[in-house]
């Protein structure tokens, strides 16, 4: 058997597979990563959160990214990963999917929202600061484009940011709470295109692998925790998993 065969018979005997992913399933659709050479954080410097609450030339300069599309993080199409991973969730095959990626591309693939664990946020709508409400980008745009305004919230009035969560912010303890209560109820828990070198993130494979899951890692390059794992194949994402897909006829 190939190494694809042996990823699509673990995915197939799963009862309850949970899927990672990192920035390596989205640069496959022209998604840039964060790190490395050539990279978002190469080209521009990131803005720290409390620069954005604090300065209003960080918060004008936060929002002219977003409307000029400098960081390249929305507006891409999900190729084949994406597609793969919203078929094993609604076949049942995998409960949820895990990401590190703001591109809102496992929705748009077909994912369910609700089955969508966003460790970093997403940077295709916006959110108040105070009041957690949601704003989108198209309606934001005009005050910001037109009007040369900074956004803020319709409802209290108060500082709107994109929905990531950006360098300095609090991780969103909900959702870590419940990536972990998803890596420890899995008996496959797969990795697709993440270095797993960010922690917290990076620790989940470990929790599931020590509830006794098995550990398959999909990424172009080695990460630290092949040695931990079951299955470790260094292929590209979507081919792989449309393969994959075919393979289980899903």
């Amino acid at each position: 058997m190939t190494s694809r065969d042996n990823l699509a018979a673990l995915l197939g005997g799963a009862r309850r597979a949970v899927l990672f992913t990192g920035a390596g399933i989205s640069t496959e659709s022209g998604i840039p990563d964060f790190r490395s050479p050539g990279g978002v954080w190469t080209k521009m410097k990131p803005i720290q959160f409390d620069d954005f609450v604090r300065d209003e030339a960080m918060r004008r300069e936060a929002w002219r990214r977003v409307f000029t599309g400098a960081a390249g993080w929305v507006g891409a199409k999900p190729n084949d990963g994406h597609i793969a991973v919203a078929h094993l969730i609604m076949a049942g095959k995998a409960s949820a999917v895990i990401t590190q990626n703001v591109d809102n591309l496992h929705q748009d693939a077909g994912a369910p929202a609700d089955r969508v664990i966003e460790l970093h946020g997403n940077a295709s709508y916006a959110t108040c600061l105070t009041c957690g409400l949601r704003h989108e980008l198209d309606e934001l745009r005009p005050i910001f484009v037109e009007r040369d305004e900074i956004p803020t919230c319709r409802a209290c009035g108060r500082l709107v940011k994109t929905a990531t969560i950006s360098f300095g912010q609090a991780m969103p303890a909900d959702k870590m709470e419940r990536a972990e209560e998803e890596a420890r109820a899995c008996d496959v828990f797969l990795v697709l295109g993440s270095s797993l070198v960010v922690t917290p993130a990076a620790t989940l494979p470990l929790i599931a692998k020590r509830a006794g899951a098995k550990l398959a890692i999909v990424n172009r390059e080695e990460t630290p925790l092949d040695g931990y794992a079951d299955l470790v194949l260094n292929d590209e994402i979507g081919p792989t998993m449309r393969a994959m897909i075919d393979a289980l006829a899903l």
